[in-house]
């Protein structure tokens, strides 16, 4: 999905090394789109932390009831210098990309759409479902891969039973699970579902960081309660995460992965290492797509679609300044 926002922050993007224990962060709404906008809750980036891992971005969304087909509309935008991973609690969504891609994704599904050098897509959500309910994340790529050409994957994810919880590994390995979809650095994403007041206890790896995006339910993570769709994060050095379901039955993400360790600059659907570099793609999406002077660009064309692609937003004037 694209970032829709009219007025995006320029980041770098760096590690806190300051954080405590379990970090809990509070989600922003955004409107996607105009006058019948889809609200999503990001709980990352913000101020307190940029990246879990690799892990750059996060938007949760609905349930939304869907009354139209494109309850979720999102015509086609680019990506460089990332993965987009689209994971569906209900409903139904068409992804088209430049790759010639053209995919039906629903729960229980991974969707990942490598950018690298460079990339667009649509997402539009269909009336196969009444209800349009999940997350949408993005992985940094590192530097050494980060120009890899565009290519899209989709995979059913598989269920297990650990203890009371019920674990679909969807980007990488965890509990004797892996999942095929390719990554560039050591990630683990999965949904986690527990019965009413169950809880259960998880290996980790000491060299990862890992969050818990969680759902319409709160949760409590390493006996820190975490509210409804707020973030919880786990810092370096655990070997075991518990997860407790203190209220009705619980629903979350557990996202993770070994620090980046390199800067990154995030701007509207970008994810650079300079100012310059943002500028420069943003030209080339402008120039290429929508002045509709070469399809053989970048960013290439996306079939199907029935609208125009999305123009960029305004550059801020004034250049990137890290944040401290």
């Amino acid at each position: 999905m694209s970032n829709l926002e009219k007025d995006p922050q320029e980041l770098v993007c760096v590690v806190d090394p300051d954080a405590g224990e379990v970090e809990v962060l509070e989600p922003r709404e955004v409107p996607l789109g105009g006058p019948r906008a889809l609200h999503v809750r990001r709980t990352l980036p913000q101020r307190k932390r940029s990246l879990i891992g690799a892990w750059c971005f996060v938007d949760s969304y609905g349930p939304t009831p869907v009354a139209r087909q494109g309850t979720m509309d999102t015509p086609p935008h680019p990506h460089t210098g990332l993965q987009t991973v689209s994971w569906l609690y209900q409903g139904e969504i068409e992804h088209r990309d430049s790759t010639g891609a053209h995919q039906f994704v629903n729960p229980g599904q991974v969707n990942l759409m490598t950018a690298g050098r460079g990339i667009q897509h649509s997402e539009v959500s269909t009336t196969a479902a009444t209800q349009l309910h999940g997350v949408q994340l993005w992985t940094a790529l590192p530097d050494a891969s980060r120009g890899v050409a565009p290519f899209f994957e989709h995979h059913l994810a598989e269920a297990v039973t650990v203890g009371e919880a019920t674990l679909r590994v969807f980007v990488g390995s965890w509990v004797g699970v892996s999942s095929p979809v390719t990554t560039y650095t050591p990630l683990v994403a999965a949904q986690l579902d527990l019965p009413a007041g169950g809880s259960v206890e998880l290996p980790a790896g000491p060299a990862f960081e890992y969050g818990l995006v969680v759902d319409h339910e709160p949760a409590r993570l390493q006996g820190v309660d975490v509210p409804e769709h707020h973030l919880g994060v786990v810092p370096l050095g655990s070997r075991a995460i518990r997860i407790e379901a203190p209220a009705g039955p619980l629903r979350v993400l557990v996202i993770g992965g070994e620090p980046l360790d390199e800067p990154i600059v995030m701007w509207w659907n970008f994810v650079g290492r300079s100012h310059d570099e943002i500028v420069a793609w943003r030209g080339e999406w402008q120039d290429e797509v929508i002045a509709d002077t070469d399809r053989t660009g970048r960013y290439g064309h996306v079939d199907g679609y029935d609208g125009s692609a999305l123009p960029a937003p305004e550059l801020p004037n004034v250049r990137l300044r890290p944040r401290e």
